[in-house]
C-alpha cells in the first residue's frame, strides 16, 4: 500500500500496520516520517525497540531472531531496520521472506519499520521492494520542488500557530535554497522569536537574514572599537564555523605589531601617514590604528604579543606547560588588553 507523506498522520490515528516502510531524497522527511510511526507505536503500546542497521557486512539472520523473538518485557515490540545505501544485497530474499510469513500470518506484537534513502525508480521494482510494498505501507518521502516550497513552509509555520503572506514565504524559500533542513530551522526559530498569529515580511527577513557569518577581519574592527563583547562573540563565531585558530592569531598579532611600530615611530617624531604607508595601511584602517595606538599602552601590547607568542607555540605543540582552549586564549589575550588600555 503506497501512502503520501501528508496522509500518514491520518492513518495513523487509526489502527496501523505491522511493516512500513520510509524513503525518499529528503532525510528531514525520512527521519520525521520514522519517528510519527514510532510515536504512534508507543501510543498504542509498543514499548520496546530494537534498531539493526544493515551496513554492508550485516548479519541477515538478526532481523529474524529479532522480529522472531518474544519482548523482553512481554509486551510490544518495534524492530527499526535501516538500510543507509538502499541495497540490502543478501537481505533481499529474508525480506521477500518475511512480507510472505507476515500475509499468512500477522504478528500485531511486532512492528517492522525499514528506513532508506531515495530508491532509485529500477530498485522500486525489484521483488523486495516490491513485496514490501504489497506487505506493508510505503511512504516515498520527496524534496518539494521550488514551486511547492512556499505551501511546504506555509503547511509547517500552520503547525506552530503561524502564518506568513506570499512574499514572506517566498523569501524564506528563496533564503533556503531547497534544504528542507535549513528551511526547518528557520522555520523552528521563528517560532522562538514570535508569538502565534501572522508574522510580518520585516519579521521574517530580521530572522532568517539574522544569520551571523564570521570573517577574520571583524577580528580586527572589534579590536579597534574595543567593542569586547563583540570580540568575543567574533571569536565563538570563527570557532563554531570550523577557522583556522592559526589565522585568528595571525591576525591579531598583525595588529599588536603595527600598533607597536606606528608607537614607536610616533615617539621619534614620524608622521602618521608615513608610518602607514610604510606598513602598507590604508584607508579605514589607518584611523582605527591611529585611535588604538593612542588608547592602547606599549606595555600592554608587549604582554599582549607575549601571549600571542604563547598561544602561538600551545597551537603547534610546542607549550607542554599550556593548557585550556586555545580560543580561550584569544579571549583572555582580549581581556586583558581591555583592562590594561590608557
Amino acid at each position: 500500500m503506497l501512502l503520501k507523506p501528508e496522509k500518514l498522520a491520518e492513518h495513523l490515528r487509526g489502527k496501523m500496520a505491522s511493516l512500513y516502510v520510509v524513503h525518499g531524497d529528503a532525510p528531514l522527511l525520512v527521519l520525521e516520517a520514522a519517528d510519527a510511526i514510532h510515536a504512534a507505536a508507543r501510543r498504542q503500546g509498543f514499548d520496546e525497540r530494537e534498531t539493526l542497521t544493515a551496513l554492508p557486512d550485516f548479519d541477515w539472520n538478526q532481523l529474524a531472531v529479532a522480529t522472531g523473538n518474544l519482548s523482553l518485557f512481554g509486551g510490544r515490540k518495534i524492530v527499526d531496520l535501516r538500510i543507509p545505501n538502499g541495497k540490502p544485497g543478501k537481505g533481499a530474499s529474508v525480506l521477500a521472506d518475511y512480507c510472505q510469513r507476515l500475509q499468512r500470518h500477522d504478528n500485531p506484537d511486532n512492528l517492522l519499520i525499514v528506513s532508506a534513502p531515495q530508491m532509485e525508480w529500477k530498485d522500486e521494482k525489484t521483488a523486495w521492494f516490491t513485496a514490501l510494498s504489497n506487505a506493508g505501507v510505503c511512504i516515498k518521502c520527496t524534496t518539494p520542488t521550488l514551486a511547492e516550497l512556499p505551501a511546504w513552509i506555509a503547511g509547517r509555520l500552520e503547525r506552530q500557530g503561524q502564518k506568513a503572506d506570499r512574499a514572506g514565504l517566498a523569501f524564506i524559500a528563496e533564503r533556503v535554497e531547497g534544504n528542507l533542513l535549513a528551511a526547518h530551522q528557520e522555520i523552528q526559530k521563528l517560532a522562538l522569536l514570535y508569538p502565534p498569529g501572522a508574522l510580518g515580511e520585516a519579521q521574517i527577513r530580521d530572522a532568517v537574514l539574522n544569520v551571523a557569518r564570521y570573517r577574520i577581519d571583524d577580528l580586527r574592527e572589534t579590536f579597534y572599537a574595543r567593542d569586547f563583547g563583540r570580540f568575543a562573540r567574533t571569536l565563538e563565531g570563527l570557532r563554531q564555523e570550523g577557522e583556522a585558530p592559526q589565522l585568528a592569531l595571525w591576525a591579531i598579532t598583525e595588529e599588536l605589531r603595527a600598533l607597536m611600530q606606528i608607537q614607536a615611530g610616533l615617539k621619534q617624531g614620524q608622521p602618521f601617514n608615513a608610518l602607514c604607508r610604510d606598513l602598507r595601511i590604508w584607508g579605514a584602517r589607518q584611523q582605527s590604528l591611529q585611535q588604538a595606538a593612542r588608547t592602547f599602552t606599549r606595555a600592554a601590547l608587549r604582554r599582549a604579543l607575549t601571549t600571542a607568542a604563547r598561544l602561538d607555540r600551545r597551537i603547534k605543540g610546542l607549550d607542554r606547560g599550556g593548557s585550556g582552549d586555545i580560543w580561550e586564549g584569544f579571549l583572555r589575550l582580549g581581556i586583558a588588553l581591555r583592562t590594561c588600555s590608557s
